[in-house]
């Protein structure tokens, strides 16, 4: 009986048809877009709560507040009930700065492309002079033709931004003109696909995307049910909005829901000349975020200074904090730098040198 030997597996060359799958790197790993290091195990990364409490982000300025961030929207509707009217209203508005509805949404001035793809250059003409009388802009530009997302439009649009870096909007019109999916059954995976595609350039490039669709005829329990297609649009985009109204009727109601937002209903009315939707009312009252005592306390610390910069802690004697941990301190900075920026006009900036990492917060300039 031969005695039983253990016998080392044998060792595969690796010719020009072969791949060796590559050592799994243990090491802990920087991700430079979040700014927190991550495990790294079998491929997963992960980060803990403590790392993402301690992560600072840019605030992102809205596009119209309390109405459009930066993201993918869709603003789906029956057809020919105005929404056209609408997100051209919106578009010269962003392009303008001018406040959206007699100053009822605060507008971020930047700039717009409105991919009019139903339209030609003098229906645009006729549309805009009707609303806006002579009033034009440099910033807000047109296309009425444009690749599917099959074909390469998000290519197009990120040459586009190339050469127009400060757009803060991009209206799709219509989505049906850039699926290209016409020959194919339309799935849940390829309208998620198409919508993710659109989202990571709005996410990567910090401007929204808004893509006006149809609704269809059946009833639902939930309006946003009523978009058409499947429900991969609305899973994938950051909100929706539904318009509605009854034919002949200048009323007309816009429902809205987004991740980063409170859902709303908005009544608006049409001007019979101008075509301009003017607000109404709302149904919903927006929620307030109540003040931070210690928040307030910095606030007034730097609207009297302007300019400051230390430690934590120097923070915390100068805005005269009592009972709060300097880390405890910079996690609150850190979740609080947006509505600080949006509301107070203050910037929150983290620094690192050789010695601490230090805290610089500005009033900025109106």
């Amino acid at each position: 009986m031969m005695d039983k030997k253990q016998v080392p597996a044998p060792e595969l060359s690796v010719g020009a048809d072969k791949e060796q799958t590559p050592p799994v790197d243990m090491k802990i790993i920087t991700t430079a877009d979040a700014g927190f290091n991550c495990d790294f195990y079998a491929g997963l990364r992960t980060f803990t709560l403590d790392e993402a409490l301690d992560s600072y982000f840019e605030p992102k300025e809205p596009v119209i507040e309390n109405l459009l961030n930066p993201g993918t929207y869709i603003m789906a509707g029956a057809s020919k009930i105005g929404k056209s009217f609408l997100v051209a209203e919106i578009a010269f508005h962003v392009a303008t700065g001018k406040d959206l509805w007699d100053g009822q949404y605060k507008t971020h001035q930047g700039g717009v492309l409105y991919l009019a793809l139903e339209d030609d250059i003098q229906r645009i003409q006729n549309r805009f002079s009707r609303m806006f009388g002579t009033e034009g802009s440099e910033v807000l530009h047109f296309a009425t033709a444009s690749r599917t997302v099959e074909e390469g439009l998000v290519f197009q649009l990120m040459e586009y931004l190339k050469k127009h870096p400060d757009t803060k909007l991009i209206i799709i019109d219509t989505l049906q003109k850039i699926r290209g999916l016409s020959n194919e059954t339309i799935s849940y995976s390829r309208d998620y696909e198409v919508i993710t595609q659109l989202k990571n350039l709005s996410d990567t490039h910090d401007l929204c995307i808004l893509i006006v669709h149809h609704t269809r005829k059946q009833d639902a329990d939930d309006c946003f049910e009523k978009i058409s297609g499947t429900n991969g649009l609305m899973g994938c985009a950051d909100g929706a909005m539904i318009m509605s109204r009854r034919r002949g009727d200048p009323n007309a109601k816009l429902q809205i829901t987004g991740r980063d937002q409170q859902d709303q209903i908005i009544n608006l009315e049409q001007d019979p000349s101008s075509l301009l939707w003017k607000f109404k009312n709302a149904d919903t009252t927006l929620w307030e975020e109540p003040d931070d005592p210690v928040i307030e306390k910095i606030c007034r610390l730097i609207e009297t200074e302007k300019n400051w910069s230390g430690t934590a802690s120097d923070l915390i004697t100068d805005a005269g904090l009592d009972g709060i941990a300097p880390n405890a301190l910079t996690r609150k900075l850190n979740s609080k730098s947006g509505p600080m920026f949006r509301e107070k006009g203050i910037r929150y900036i983290k620094e690192r040198n050789s010695a601490s990492r230090e805290i610089r917060l500005e009033l900025m300039e109106e």
